[in-house]
Protein backbone atom coordinates (compact mmCIF):
# COMPACT_ATOMS: atom_id res chain seq x y z
CA UNK A 1 0.00 0.00 0.00
CA UNK A 2 1.38 3.16 -0.90
CA UNK A 3 1.53 6.02 1.40
CA UNK A 4 -0.70 9.25 1.10
CA UNK A 5 0.69 12.38 0.98
CA UNK A 6 -0.38 15.98 -0.15
CA UNK A 7 -0.59 17.34 -3.49
CA UNK A 8 2.33 19.43 -4.70
CA UNK A 9 1.77 23.13 -5.43
CA UNK A 10 1.45 23.36 -9.55
CA UNK A 11 1.70 26.47 -12.00
CA UNK A 12 -2.01 27.99 -12.85
CA UNK A 13 -1.90 28.88 -16.80
CA UNK A 14 -5.07 30.52 -18.27
CA UNK A 15 -5.60 30.80 -22.00
CA UNK A 16 -8.00 33.61 -23.26
CA UNK A 17 -9.74 33.37 -26.22
CA UNK A 18 -11.00 36.83 -27.31
CA UNK A 19 -11.63 39.13 -30.89
CA UNK A 20 -11.85 42.39 -28.57
CA UNK A 21 -8.52 42.78 -26.43
CA UNK A 22 -10.64 45.06 -23.89
CA UNK A 23 -12.03 42.07 -22.62
CA UNK A 24 -9.35 39.93 -22.40
CA UNK A 25 -7.28 43.04 -20.77
CA UNK A 26 -10.61 43.30 -18.11
CA UNK A 27 -10.20 39.73 -17.46
CA UNK A 28 -6.96 39.46 -16.72
CA UNK A 29 -6.80 42.20 -14.58
CA UNK A 30 -9.37 40.51 -12.84
CA UNK A 31 -7.68 37.31 -12.66
CA UNK A 32 -4.59 39.16 -11.10
CA UNK A 33 -6.57 40.37 -8.13
CA UNK A 34 -7.33 36.96 -7.48
CA UNK A 35 -4.14 34.69 -7.69
CA UNK A 36 -1.38 37.96 -7.75
CA UNK A 37 1.10 38.94 -11.15
CA UNK A 38 1.83 37.24 -13.68
CA UNK A 39 5.39 35.99 -14.98
CA UNK A 40 4.73 35.39 -18.10
CA UNK A 41 2.19 36.00 -20.95
CA UNK A 42 2.50 35.16 -24.73
CA UNK A 43 1.77 37.39 -27.24
CA UNK A 44 -1.58 37.22 -29.41
CA UNK A 45 -1.83 34.03 -31.10
CA UNK A 46 -4.30 33.77 -34.41
CA UNK A 47 -7.09 30.59 -33.28
CA UNK A 48 -7.52 29.71 -36.06
CA UNK A 49 -8.05 25.56 -35.35
CA UNK A 50 -11.66 25.65 -34.64
CA UNK A 51 -15.03 27.99 -35.85
CA UNK A 52 -16.52 26.69 -33.03
CA UNK A 53 -16.77 30.14 -31.00
CA UNK A 54 -17.11 31.98 -34.20
CA UNK A 55 -21.36 32.33 -33.75
CA UNK A 56 -20.56 33.85 -30.04
CA UNK A 57 -17.94 35.67 -30.45
CA UNK A 58 -17.08 36.29 -34.21
CA UNK A 59 -14.30 35.83 -36.59
CA UNK A 60 -10.37 36.50 -36.30
CA UNK A 61 -10.16 34.92 -32.62
CA UNK A 62 -7.12 35.51 -30.77
CA UNK A 63 -5.43 33.71 -27.81
CA UNK A 64 -2.79 34.60 -25.34
CA UNK A 65 -1.61 32.18 -22.55
CA UNK A 66 -0.63 33.34 -19.12
CA UNK A 67 0.79 32.18 -16.28
CA UNK A 68 1.16 33.03 -12.30
CA UNK A 69 3.94 33.54 -9.73
CA UNK A 70 2.09 32.21 -7.18
CA UNK A 71 1.66 28.68 -7.66
CA UNK A 72 -1.65 26.92 -6.60
CA UNK A 73 -2.77 23.37 -5.25
CA UNK A 74 -4.06 21.04 -7.92
CA UNK A 75 -7.39 20.55 -5.91
CA UNK A 76 -8.21 24.56 -6.54
CA UNK A 77 -8.60 23.83 -9.98
CA UNK A 78 -12.57 23.50 -9.90
CA UNK A 79 -13.08 26.52 -7.62
CA UNK A 80 -10.94 28.13 -10.25
CA UNK A 81 -12.73 26.84 -13.45
CA UNK A 82 -15.94 28.24 -11.93
CA UNK A 83 -14.44 31.73 -11.38
CA UNK A 84 -13.52 32.20 -15.00
CA UNK A 85 -17.32 31.08 -16.11
CA UNK A 86 -18.24 33.65 -13.75
CA UNK A 87 -15.89 36.53 -15.18
CA UNK A 88 -17.04 35.44 -18.77
CA UNK A 89 -20.67 35.47 -17.82
CA UNK A 90 -19.54 39.23 -16.35
CA UNK A 91 -18.28 40.64 -19.72
CA UNK A 92 -20.79 38.96 -21.90
CA UNK A 93 -22.64 41.06 -24.44
CA UNK A 94 -26.40 40.28 -25.09
CA UNK A 95 -25.94 37.03 -23.61
CA UNK A 96 -22.91 36.59 -26.13
CA UNK A 97 -19.12 35.90 -24.62
CA UNK A 98 -16.84 38.12 -25.46
CA UNK A 99 -13.83 36.54 -23.97
CA UNK A 100 -13.55 32.50 -23.66
CA UNK A 101 -11.13 31.64 -20.60
CA UNK A 102 -10.02 28.05 -19.96
CA UNK A 103 -7.73 27.56 -16.62
CA UNK A 104 -5.64 24.61 -16.52
CA UNK A 105 -2.20 23.63 -14.51
CA UNK A 106 1.29 22.77 -15.42
CA UNK A 107 4.08 20.49 -13.45
CA UNK A 108 6.95 18.65 -14.50
CA UNK A 109 5.04 15.79 -15.58
CA UNK A 110 1.75 17.51 -16.92
CA UNK A 111 -0.51 20.04 -18.78
CA UNK A 112 -3.98 19.86 -17.43
CA UNK A 113 -6.91 21.63 -18.44
CA UNK A 114 -10.50 22.14 -16.54
CA UNK A 115 -13.51 21.70 -18.67
CA UNK A 116 -17.33 21.45 -17.82
CA UNK A 117 -17.65 19.23 -20.43
CA UNK A 118 -17.34 15.40 -19.31
CA UNK A 119 -15.44 13.22 -22.22
CA UNK A 120 -13.50 9.60 -22.10
CA UNK A 121 -10.20 11.30 -21.20
CA UNK A 122 -11.93 13.19 -18.95
CA UNK A 123 -12.15 12.68 -14.91
CA UNK A 124 -14.53 14.21 -12.86
CA UNK A 125 -13.10 16.28 -9.93
CA UNK A 126 -16.29 17.85 -8.24
CA UNK A 127 -18.93 20.99 -8.49
CA UNK A 128 -19.64 19.90 -12.15
CA UNK A 129 -15.66 20.52 -13.51
CA UNK A 130 -13.56 18.11 -15.12
CA UNK A 131 -9.51 17.57 -15.56
CA UNK A 132 -8.67 16.74 -19.31
CA UNK A 133 -4.80 15.51 -19.04
CA UNK A 134 -3.88 17.55 -22.28
CA UNK A 135 -0.13 16.82 -22.56
CA UNK A 136 2.86 14.74 -20.82
CA UNK A 137 5.96 15.67 -20.63
CA UNK A 138 8.75 12.88 -21.91
CA UNK A 139 11.62 13.77 -24.12
CA UNK A 140 12.57 16.78 -22.86
CA UNK A 141 9.31 18.48 -24.44
CA UNK A 142 5.62 18.34 -23.73
CA UNK A 143 3.58 15.73 -25.96
CA UNK A 144 0.00 15.32 -27.01
CA UNK A 145 -2.21 12.76 -26.24
CA UNK A 146 -4.50 11.49 -28.93
CA UNK A 147 -7.41 13.45 -27.72
CA UNK A 148 -5.28 16.64 -27.53
CA UNK A 149 -6.65 19.79 -29.39
CA UNK A 150 -4.77 20.44 -32.13
CA UNK A 151 -3.73 24.13 -31.65
CA UNK A 152 -2.45 22.33 -27.87
CA UNK A 153 -0.59 19.78 -30.89
CA UNK A 154 1.52 22.46 -32.42
CA UNK A 155 4.74 23.19 -31.72
CA UNK A 156 4.20 26.57 -31.06
CA UNK A 157 2.19 25.92 -27.99
CA UNK A 158 4.17 23.10 -26.50
CA UNK A 159 7.35 25.99 -27.15
CA UNK A 160 5.14 28.37 -24.39
CA UNK A 161 4.28 25.27 -22.06
CA UNK A 162 8.20 23.89 -22.13
CA UNK A 163 8.75 28.06 -21.29
CA UNK A 164 6.27 27.95 -18.19
CA UNK A 165 7.41 24.12 -17.17
CA UNK A 166 10.67 26.14 -17.01
CA UNK A 167 9.60 29.01 -15.04
CA UNK A 168 7.93 25.96 -12.72
CA UNK A 169 11.13 23.95 -12.44
CA UNK A 170 12.92 26.98 -11.31
CA UNK A 171 10.32 28.36 -8.45
CA UNK A 172 10.21 24.98 -6.97
CA UNK A 173 13.93 24.06 -6.84
CA UNK A 174 14.04 27.47 -4.44
CA UNK A 175 11.24 26.27 -1.99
Amino acid sequence: MGKITRAKPVKLIVSFIFKEEKFFKKSKIILTRYFGELDFESYSLPFEFTDYYNEEMGSDLKKVFVSFKKLILPEQLPRIKRLTNKIEDKLSRKKKRQVNIDPGYLDQAKLVLASTKNYVHRVYLNDGIYAELTLFFQDKSFQPWQWTYPDYRTPEYIGIFNHIRELFADQVKSV
